[in-house]
């Protein structure tokens, strides 16, 4: 009996144990990483994947906080196209960067269930959704190394009001029109899109030119490549 409880304890310990060593790597994981708008007063957020308002319809995996998280690498490269755009009169607006990989199994998830189409209207309506799977929704995703954002461009109007710049689709619309170059957009969405596009590729950024709001820090160390994280956005 003395030998059956000795090793029940030492389960219980080796499991807690494992488990603060976890939290841990959790925490200094998390470390690296920064809120933009702790450090950039002047950017909006839009976080979608905190809310039902996305192509999913529900809160997804992992977001605790409507907080956009970004490796501290690339910070700087982010500050010097915010200070760029406020000559202009413009701001970011994110709606997404760091996106923890339990988030990414949440989209495959969905994907993979082909009777959920009641998104289908606003994210995909020319699209089967058995077509998303690869060019839209993988199982990993460049967003769980944190150094890739989704945003937009914002203008203050008469009232004070940020509004978004028209760019011819709605973030996540999974469709052609998201292309950055889709010929089916009029000038002034092209013109939105060109800017948008070349104030983040000079500072660094790559274009993901089958959706005009998807950039990647270019910068990355060959580890940091390799990295993916599954800490929660709290």
């Amino acid at each position: 009996m003395m030998k059956k409880s000795k090793s029940f304890l030492a389960l219980l310990l080796g499991v807690g144990i494992a488990g603060h060593s976890l939290a841990q790597q959790s925490l200094v994981e998390r470390q690296q990483f920064v809120d933009i708008k702790s450090v950039i007063e002047n950017v909006e957020y839009d976080i979608r994947y905190a809310t039902s308002n996305n192509f999913v319809g529900e809160r997804i995996d992992g977001y605790l906080a409507s907080k956009c998280l970004i490796h501290r690498d690339a910070m700087s490269s982010l500050r010097d196209i915010v200070n760029e755009l406020a000559k202009q009169d413009l701001r970011l607006k994110f709606f997404d960067c760091y996106r923890p990989e339990k988030a990414v199994a949440h989209f495959m998830s969905w994907a993979n269930d082909l009777s959920d189409t009641k998104t289908k209207a606003d994210y995909y309506p020319n699209l089967d959704k058995s077509a998303l799977v690869g060019p839209y929704i993988a199982e990993r995703s460049g967003h769980s190394r944190g150094f890739t954002v989704d945003l937009t461009l914002v203008r203050k109007d008469g009232s004070g009001q940020y509004v978004e710049l028209d760019m011819g689709s709605s973030y996540d619309l999974f469709d052609p029109l998201s292309n950055t170059d889709n010929p089916g957009i009029n000038a002034s969405q092209r013109k939105n899109r060109q800017l948008l596009k070349t104030v983040m590729e000079s500072h660094g950024f790559a274009a993901y030119n089958m959706e005009w709001w998807h950039f990647t820090y270019r910068d990355m160390t060959t580890q940091q490549k390799q990295q993916y994280y599954d800490f929660d956005v709290n």
